[in-house]
């Protein structure tokens, strides 16, 4: 999907989704920045007005990831050690549901949507806000490449 702006809030609905987890860096905001899109505002009212709770699951620093959280008004897990299953469950425990009701949005397949399907949510993996990223993020996003090729390959007839 292009981006988080396009997840169609009906569809989450019509498969019993209630909540909407969500990494940060590349998916919400861009890497490198310290503010928040007035688009990523209206996403999460025009969420929230149609019932989602939104929750943070980051890899982010806990001084970048309480910024944002308080920005934006929600809860979530920084410093989250994705794909390990632990935040994950925590925040199925914190917002009281089951997996099959969470929705999980991020931008990468290694971390975001490999921990979310740990769990059992339905994950969307999103194109990156941007091309800055971590080292670590870079060196990955190859390795994402190959993989998203081979299973494209796969999936052919």
């Amino acid at each position: 999907m292009k981006s988080f702006h396009h997840i169609d809030f009906d569809c989450l609905k019509e498969q019993g989704i209630k909540a909407i987890c969500s990494d940060l860096d590349n998916t919400l905001v861009a890497w490198e920045t310290e503010q928040v899109n007035p688009e990523l505002l209206s996403w999460l009212k025009r969420a929230q007005a149609a019932g989602f709770e939104l929750y943070l699951i980051s890899n982010a620093v806990p001084k970048r990831f309480a910024h944002f959280t308080q920005l934006l008004g929600v809860r979530g897990i920084g410093k989250a050690g994705k794909p390990r299953k632990k935040a994950f469950l925590r925040a199925l425990e914190e917002l009281e549901l089951p997996a099959s009701q969470v929705a999980l949005v991020g931008d990468q397949l290694f971390t975001d949507v490999l921990g979310g399907n740990r769990v059992g949510l339905f994950t969307i993996l999103v194109v990156p806000l941007s091309k800055k990223e971590f080292i670590g993020t870079r060196f990955m996003r190859r390795v994402e490449r190959l993989a998203m090729r081979w299973l494209s390959l796969k999936s052919q007839p």
